[in-house]
C-alpha cells in the first residue's frame, strides 16, 4: 500500500452542502488545470457560490507548482468540476495559467505553461494512493476529453473556441500513465 502524500486539508466553506456519495461509486479521476495565475486565485474562484444550493465550482484536490497538495472537498462529497461526470469522479486541479486571462479569445488558445516536475511528482503520488481509498477507481481522463463543448469566441462571436482545453498539450500523459495503475477512460 503506497504511503499517503502530504495533503493539507483546506475545506471550502460550502463543502457540507455538496452531495454525498459512497466511495465505492467513484471510478474516475479527472485531471484539470486551474487556468488561473496562482493557488490563491484558484481558491477565490472555488469559494464563489454559483448554484442555488449554495455551492460553487471546485475540484477535490489542488496541486500547486511546488508540489503541495490541498484538499478542498472530501472524497465522500461530489465536487462540481466537470459537467455530467461529478458523482463518479475525483477532480484534481493543477495550478497552471492555461489560457488566463482571456480563456475564450480566439487569439489566445495556446496553453504554453509547462507543468513543473514537483507538481507532476505530487500528482503521481496522489494517483498511486487514491486507489487504496476508492476501491472502484480504475480510469483517468483529462477535462478536455469530457467537456468538448464549443462557445463563441469573446473577440469574435462568429468564431468558436473550445470551452475546455485542460490539462492541455503540456501535460505529460505518457509519464503519468507509466507511473500509475489507472487506465485512460475509453471514450
Amino acid at each position: 500500500m503506497p504511503l499517503p502524500p502530504p495533503i493539507i486539508a483546506a475545506p471550502l466553506p460550502y463543502e457540507p452542502l455538496l452531495g454525498s456519495r459512497a466511495l465505492t461509486d467513484v471510478d474516475l479521476v479527472v485531471i484539470h488545470c486551474t487556468e488561473l495565475p496562482d493557488l490563491a486565485t484558484a481558491r477565490q474562484y472555488g469559494e464563489r457560490t454559483v448554484y442555488d444550493s449554495g455551492t460553487g465550482n471546485s475540484g477535490h484536490y489542488y496541486i500547486d507548482r511546488d508540489g503541495s497538495i490541498l484538499q478542498y472537498v472530501a472524497l465522500e462529497r461530489v465536487a462540481h468540476h466537470v459537467r455530467g461526470i461529478n458523482p463518479r469522479s475525483v477532480g484534481i486541479e493543477l495550478v497552471n495559467t492555461g489560457r488566463y486571462p482571456d480563456w475564450f479569445d480566439s487569439r489566445t488558445q495556446q496553453m504554453g505553461e509547462p507543468y513543473p516536475e514537483a507538481q507532476i511528482a505530487s500528482l503521481v503520488r496522489l494517483l498511486q494512493w487514491l486507489p487504496d481509498q476508492l476501491p472502484a477507481l480504475r480510469w483517468i481522463a483529462g477535462h478536455e476529453q469530457l467537456d468538448t463543448a464549443r462557445v463563441p469566441a469573446s473577440d469574435d462571436p462568429t468564431r468558436e473556441v473550445a470551452r475546455k482545453l485542460d490539462p492541455g498539450p503540456q501535460f505529460p500523459w505518457t509519464q503519468v500513465l507509466g507511473a500509475v495503475t489507472l487506465q485512460p477512460l475509453p471514450l
